[in-house]
């Protein structure tokens, strides 16, 4: 009897991690429905080609970036009021409901810049002492935890993002991304992020 009653137990205690996760889930969804899915769309689609995709973007950096923004640390008027109310546990709820969707795929892009790309991403510039992208991001641009995955990502917010490290105005990430964004130039920022829209 008592075998009984502690084997129910263990299968509660291993219930509770997944209703807790689904709650989790639900909450984020509903801060999604609210207030993401105006730039981001539900799914994490970005509505405009200013704003980042989402989709499939690990989860961990996005509760990174959220707390960046709530703090300051990452600077954005429009970012910081929309996180300012949200807690760690509603910014790593978000982080999953976001990684767990699927990415969609970019339009086509210009076969000569992107060849370009290519080689920046995946060699890098040893005449300008440019690193590739692969040695943090990996071959495919799916980073890690720590750094975001690229593959994909709109290419106009690519450049955006480069030329922010360059100017300093973003601040919150790795000091490498300072190195390498004031290597670029104009020809190889929008090459290497035309690549990496077409990776998948």
């Amino acid at each position: 009897m008592k075998g009984r009653f502690f084997a129910a137990g263990l299968l509660l205690v291993a219930a509770l991690p997944a209703a807790v996760h689904a709650a989790d889930l639900k909450r984020a969804e509903e801060i999604v429905g609210g207030r993401c899915f105006l730039c981001h769309g539900m799914d994490g689609e970005a509505a405009s080609a200013l704003y980042p995709r989402l989709a499939g973007q690990h989860a961990e950096y996005i509760a990174k970036q959220l707390s960046d923004f709530k703090t300051g640390k990452r600077k954005s008027d429009t970012m910081s009021g929309m996180v300012g109310d949200l807690t760690p546990e509603e910014m790593k709820a978000l982080g999953s409901f976001f990684e767990q969707k699927k990415p969609g795929r970019n339009g086509r892009a210009d076969a000569d810049l992107a060849a370009v790309g290519r080689y920046i991403f995946t060699r890098g510039n040893q005449y300008s002492g440019v690193a590739s992208c692969t040695s943090c991001h990996g071959p495919q641009g799916h980073g890690t935890p720590q750094l975001p995955r690229l593959a994909g990502q709109q290419p106009l917010y690519l450049e955006n993002q480069l030329k922010q490290f360059n100017t300093r105005e973003r601040n919150n990430d790795n000091a490498v991304m300072h190195s390498i964004a004031s290597k670029l130039t104009e020809l190889e920022v929008k090459a290497v992020s035309s690549y990496i829209s077409t990776l998948e």
